[in-house]
């Protein structure tokens, strides 16, 4: 998921519908905004992994409400079965290019445009499009089953 926007309605039917499908990861790529999310986000009942997007600017905040929850700067590096990830929010698109052509991941996620992107290839790149609906109208996440790379568009 990504840019998630302080909807706190988006962020309740995302917390339920990965909590009700039962995942054990949720990457957020960035722009939740405001330290009060993390309420929400508490209640996901797997590891949840979140960076830094371009709006979040109560970085100190952030980073005291979801200290028990990880959330680096900039970019995480994750290994998820055998599956090496990377997570950026975006803003830049050579450290995005760099990111799927470096040849080190498996999995790049990103968020920033608010457009939802799968490409698909040696590296899968990711963009799940906006949480909060505000730009497309469509709140969306995306389930990725890291074994075998199938994933599912969901619509919230």
């Amino acid at each position: 998921m990504s840019d998630s926007h302080d909807n706190l309605n988006a962020i309740k039917e995302a917390v339920e519908f990965f909590n009700n499908a039962k995942v054990d990861l949720v990457i957020h790529a960035g722009d939740l905004i405001s330290p009060f999310t993390a309420k929400e986000f508490k209640k996901l009942k797997c590891e949840f992994r979140a960076v830094f997007g371009n709006n979040d600017g109560e970085k100190d905040g952030l980073r005291y409400f979801y200290k028990d929850m990880c959330f680096p700067d900039s970019l995480i590096e994750l290994e998820v079965q055998n599956r090496k990830i990377a997570v950026n929010h975006g803003t830049n698109e050579t450290i995005i290019d760099a990111l799927v052509k470096s040849g080190k991941y498996d999995i790049v996620v990103r968020g920033h445009t608010h457009k939802l992107e799968i490409k698909e290839g040696k590296c899968m790149m990711i963009n799940p499009g906006e949480t909060c609906g505000y730009l497309s109208g469509k709140k969306t996440v995306v389930l990725l089953n890291p074994a075998d790379l199938s994933y599912e568009t969901v619509i919230l």
